[in-house]
């Protein structure tokens, strides 16, 4: 059994398999096999934005058969085969949305939510904005929202329809952000309130 992160090779490939047998405290996720250690405790704004944007998507998708989850959440990325070592993407976005409940299990979700929120720490950035942003534009993800919690500003990035993201705009204080496929509207005020 595996009870410390010191005890794996981090140049090694690992399944989501090889994930489940982990009995460690430290959070890590899977990108193509690899292993990322997740930033330690979040700044209190990062936390302050998720939780009021959890908040938001909660009272939003009432009405909708659509559900909001939050990290910790297992998001299994499958390229091919739902089997568990044969999945060697496990990523745990700070919140995502998911209408196909098909993809929901007991360990989380299989398969690509339809929105995903990242928000950024310092030693997240290159992961958020680059691997995870290469990752969920091939795995289908709808809508990709980049929160940078210091700047009160967040970027969207759409699908195009060509399986590409297309950057739709920075959003700041004042602007309201249209989630077109789910029919809901957030505002930012809502999100940044200080």
């Amino acid at each position: 059994m595996i009870t410390h992160i010191d005890q794996l090779d981090l140049r090694k490939s690992y399944s989501y398999a090889d994930y489940l047998k982990w009995h460690f405290e430290d959070r890590v996720e899977l990108i193509q096999g690899k292993i990322f250690k997740m930033s330690p405790a979040p700044s209190r704004k990062h936390q302050q934005v998720s939780f009021r944007l959890g908040g938001i998507f909660y009272r939003l998708l009432i009405e909708n058969p659509c559900e909001a989850f939050s990290a910790p959440f297992d998001v299994r990325l499958p390229k091919q085969s739902s089997n568990d070592e044969e999945i060697f993407t496990v990523v745990q976005p700070d919140l995502c949305i998911i209408c196909d409940h098909d993809k929901l299990d007991e360990k989380g979700c299989s398969g690509a939510p339809d929105l995903i929120v990242e928000i950024l720490s310092p030693h997240t950035s290159k992961k958020d904005l680059r691997d995870k942003y290469d990752l969920y534009e091939e795995s289908g993800v709808e809508e990709y929202w980049v929160v940078y919690p210091e700047e009160n500003t967040m970027e969207v990035y759409k699908q195009n329809g060509l399986g590409k993201f297309a950057f739709d705009k920075v959003y700041v204080i004042g602007d309201i952000v249209e989630v077109n496929f789910l029919g809901i509207k957030v505002e930012m005020d809502e999100v940044f309130n200080s």
